[in-house]
């Protein structure tokens, strides 16, 4: 009967595999099939450094969008990453027992909450305050400060959990050796634990990269080179959502196109963090 169950859960759990690998190859096929016809017509140099994004002259130049979602990506990063990984450390390390559930479940809540109410947060809230700073108060800055807000749950998740699997006995060692607690935890558990803080932040990345209706409301959308962090900005996902409803044919496929460069660059930061944490799993081990 044992035997019977374990085989019975063998099959379902490889027939989930399958499914999972099936929905994304489908996914992939749809992708890559509807915008190549568009990469072809345009030609991938001037789809992929075009300066202009004007459909009704038929100019398809995604390179504007594309450094759009780099810029905002780096900022909500930069914000975002060492409040998220310092986060985890007190959790895990500094936190009173009594503190440790109740800013747990906080971190866990703000995971939580849809991207649309942090979007409409940052245009009640955030736009008006940035306009002392000049402009209309959409911008990369403003962006970068929601998408932060946004991915700091997910980094301290997974950085937390990493934090909590790395061995008490290196922690012990480090203070047998006369270091301090402190010291111990930022030089000793931090560094152990790297590739899962790791995990974290390119997590949040994609999360960030990906982000649109919170984007949307906040970054000002316009298909034009940055030229500062108050400027207004459109990543390749807001470009996506804002003009799909009612493209056709050629800018339709240049859409999907823009999907495709935006599922590569994801797939790209991926196989470089796979390459990263085998190189930091290769040290530990040596």
């Amino acid at each position: 009967m044992k035997n019977m169950s374990e085989s019975v859960l063998h099959v379902m759990f490889v027939l989930a595999a399958c499914a999972s690998i099936a929905a994304v190859s489908l996914i992939c096929i749809f992708m890559f099939a509807g915008g190549a016809p568009a990469l072809l017509k345009i030609g991938l140099p001037d789809f992929l450094f075009g300066m202009r994004w004007k459909p009704l002259s038929e100019l398809f130049g995604i390179f504007p969008m594309i450094v759009g979602s780099f810029c905002v990506t780096a900022g909500a990063l930069i914000l975002a990453v060492p409040l998220g990984v310092l986060s985890a450390v007190f959790l895990v390390y500094f936190c009173p027992r009594m503190l440790r559930s109740p800013l747990k479940q906080a971190v866990n809540l703000m995971a939580g909450i849809p991207s649309i109410v942090y979007g409409f947060f940052g245009l009640v809230a955030l736009v008006p305050l940035m306009q002392h700073f000049g402009g209309s108060g959409k911008g990369i800055l403003t962006a970068s400060i929601i998408l932060a807000i946004m991915i700091i749950p997910t980094i301290a998740g997974v950085a937390e959990a990493a934090l909590r699997v790395a061995p008490d006995a290196w922690h012990e060692a480090s203070l047998a050796l006369g270091a301090s607690h402190e010291r111990s935890v930022f030089f000793v558990m931090m560094p152990g634990a790297a590739s899962g803080i790791l995990a974290g932040i390119i997590l949040g990345m994609g999360r960030a990269l990906g982000e649109t209706m919170a984007v949307i409301m906040v970054a000002g959308n316009q298909a034009a080179l940055p030229s500062g962090l108050i400027s207004g900005v459109r990543t390749l996902t807001t470009n996506i959502v804002l003009e799909m409803g009612y493209a056709t044919d050629l800018h339709r496929e240049a859409l999907i196109a823009t999907a495709v460069v935006l599922f590569v660059f994801i797939l790209i930061i991926n196989l470089a963090f796979s390459v990263v944490k085998r190189g930091m799993l290769r040290k530990l081990g040596a």
